[in-house]
């Protein structure tokens, strides 16, 4: 494969909802991997969900390419005071660390890269752009346990994420680890490590 060097381009707020046909085939053939197996009725899900996280305060993509070839994409956004994030994960975490106020915590909702480019460091560099300047004080993702997802659990890792439960976000959803990297200087609000 010839490739030239990987681009990023970042989007905010309102510019990115623009963006979602400029992704999507790249999110149809990665998701159409195993373990997501994903068909035509998730990418409509997913495509209604995109629409209304493009609304969310601190909305931010990031879409990699290779030339003119998407690569891959990543997107999040801050949690509001009313989120039921934490409310998802299986085990009791203290007031102080599930307490939101709209800017404390920026979740991660997707972070992907097509199959030929993946261990050539464009997860870590869209993820760094991603993050860069983010005025928080921890990022949230959630992701599937090991062993379906062992290379994104391990990367995860590699970037100081640590596991604080197992979230089960709606009834038929499957188990994700719910995992938070902590920015802060000031540790004394975190929860401990499962």
């Amino acid at each position: 494969m010839t490739t030239t060097e990987v681009t990023y381009e970042r989007y905010e707020g309102k510019e990115a909802a623009g963006q979602l046909d400029t992704f999507l085939t790249a999110y149809e053939e990665i998701y159409a991997e195993p373990p997501y197996s994903e068909g035509p009725s998730d990418v409509r899900q997913f495509i209604e969900h995109y629409l209304l996280h493009a609304q969310r305060p601190g909305m931010r993509l990031v879409i990699a390419r290779d030339g003119e070839t998407v690569v891959g994409f990543s997107y999040g956004y801050y949690l509001p005071p009313d989120t039921g994030w934490w409310t998802n994960v299986d085990r009791p975490l203290p007031d102080d660390f599930t307490h939101e106020d709209g800017h404390r915590t920026w979740v991660i909702l997707e972070l992907a890269v097509r199959a030929p480019w993946r261990r050539r460091g464009v997860a870590t560099a869209l993820h760094a752009a991603l993050l860069d300047g983010l005025p928080v004080q921890r990022v949230t993702l959630t992701v599937r346990p090991e062993p379906e997802a062992a290379p994104a659990q391990s990367a995860y890792a590699a970037w100081a994420y640590r596991p604080v439960g197992t979230s089960h976000p709606w009834e038929d959803a499957p188990y994700y680890t719910a995992m938070v990297l902590d920015l802060a200087a000031d540790r004394s609000t975190t929860a401990p490590a499962s």
